[in-house]
């Protein structure tokens, strides 16, 4: 398959996932699933994609200028009103920012962690977030950095006892468990040796303290902030909405670090936060690269492709991620005016780095490849070198692409060390490598 043959139609090739059976995947406690989905590639339908290069009253989009004047506003538009609804507004100047802790002697004395108390309403003292960085010790200046919710708390992304515990407004996780308990669960995912040793920063969030992850009627968290808009409206800013505008205002408080060079800041998320780090990225284009990780229906896969988690199994699971809009597509998903390899082309031409895992059926792994393939175009007209090339999708362990990257990683829905290998790979294609 050639990309310049490539149309907008469907792409309905086999893969060797079609091999891959129910039992093959997996599933973590993020991830709600439907006993009928589809892991079959042969049953995935006939579908047209939305040319990204087309303007909504048929011109075609020939120049970067209309692609920034017309094309990327139409788009920006639809996600806002049909799925993710409109990007969030607030009083910035009530957000303060105030140091809690700092600590020198992580990673064996390689490292510094501070935590940065984020006040999204001061002099109010909720809501708040609690911003971990850890910085290398041997740096010379300003250094870039990774930003990386977590789902836990800062405490459970390594088991150094130091670290404070994380707090939410809203407790959900680890009810029945002490902080002591629930310390490191997650320091599988957090490559932070890796990180310091390349050079790099890396700061993270409990995404809850944002706001929290269950249907509440937008009540809780920083919800209570958008004044400007109806709670009752169709595109009211749902939660995944709500997430991407506090990791914007980590990169606000990022911005005033001088260990950090916040014009280099790469966002990354996995799962449901794999969503928000392309939402955010679309809107935010301060961050100078976006990582989406497993991100699957409603992040990096295809929409119309109903393979694995399909629009109504995700809005039946998780009623609150996105605007009551994107509810009418459950069963008519070739209605929406957009899919997701659009979303990618909205933080174009900044690099985005698409990734998968093989036995992440759930996430349709071939559905973000096509996605990130899609995307090429609009990379190519504002001069970047896209997808360098790539056609089809890479064999397992390899990463593809140039401006656009892709893998599809041997193993289950997670983050691994091959993972962060690849990102700082990356954060060094763009920036150049720390050491």
């Amino acid at each position: 398959m050639r990309f310049s043959h490539l149309s907008f139609a469907s792409i309905l090739s086999l893969s060797t996932l079609a091999a891959l059976t129910f039992g093959a995947f997996s599933f973590d406690s993020h991830i709600a699933f439907g006993q009928n989905a589809n892991y079959d590639e042969s049953k995935v339908p006939q579908y047209v994609l939305p040319d990204p290069l087309i303007a909504e009253d048929g011109t075609k989009i020939d120049t970067p200028e209309d692609w920034k004047n017309i094309r990327r506003p139409e788009i920006l538009k639809q996600f806002q009103t049909e799925m993710f609804g409109k990007y969030p507004e607030a009083d910035l100047s009530k957000i303060k920012f105030e140091e809690i802790f700092t600590y020198d002697k992580f990673l064996g004395g390689k490292a510094t962690i501070k935590v940065e108390r984020v006040y999204f309403n001061a002099p109010e003292s909720k809501p708040k977030m609690d911003l971990m960085i850890v910085v290398p010790n041997d740096r010379k200046g300003a250094v870039p950095a990774f930003l990386m919710p977590n789902f836990q708390g800062n405490h459970t992304t390594n088991d150094d006892v130091n670290i404070p515990v994380s707090v939410a407004d809203e407790t959900i996780h680890n009810k029945d468990k002490s902080p002591d308990e629930v310390r490191g669960v997650a320091k599988s995912r957090w490559s932070y040796e890796r990180i310091v040793n390349s050079g790099y920063a890396i700061a993270t969030v409990f995404y809850e303290e944002i706001d929290p992850d269950f249907d509440d009627g937008f009540k809780n968290g920083v919800h209570p902030l958008f004044t400007n808009f109806d709670v009752e409206s169709g595109d009211y800013p749902a939660t995944i909405s709500a997430w991407a505008w506090g990791l914007s205002r980590a990169l606000d408080c990022l911005e005033t670090l001088p260990e950090i060079d916040s014009k280099k800041v790469v966002l990354l998320g996995h799962s449901r936060l794999g969503k928000t780090a392309l939402w955010c990225g679309a809107n935010d284009e301060r961050f100078a690269g976006v990582v989406s990780n497993n991100s699957g229906c409603g992040g990096a896969a295809l929409s119309r492709r109903e393979f694995g988690e399909t629009v109504k199994r995700i809005n039946q699971s998780f009623p609150h991620w996105f605007c009551a809009n994107f509810h009418k597509y459950g069963d008519r998903v070739n209605d929406l005016p957009m899919d997701e390899h659009e979303l990618i082309a909205l933080i174009a031409p900044r690099p985005v780095y698409v990734a998968s895992a093989s036995e992440d059926l759930w996430a349709d792994p071939k559905g973000e490849f096509l996605s990130a393939l899609n995307a090429d175009p609009v990379y190519r007209l504002l001069g970047t070198d896209g997808f360098g090339g790539v056609t089809e999708e890479p064999d397992v362990d390899v990463s593809v692409g140039a401006t656009i990257r892709y893998h599809r990683r041997t193993g289950k829905h997670d983050v691994t060390d091959f993972d962060w290998e690849q990102y700082v790979n990356f954060a060094n294609s763009i920036f150049g490598a720390q050491k």
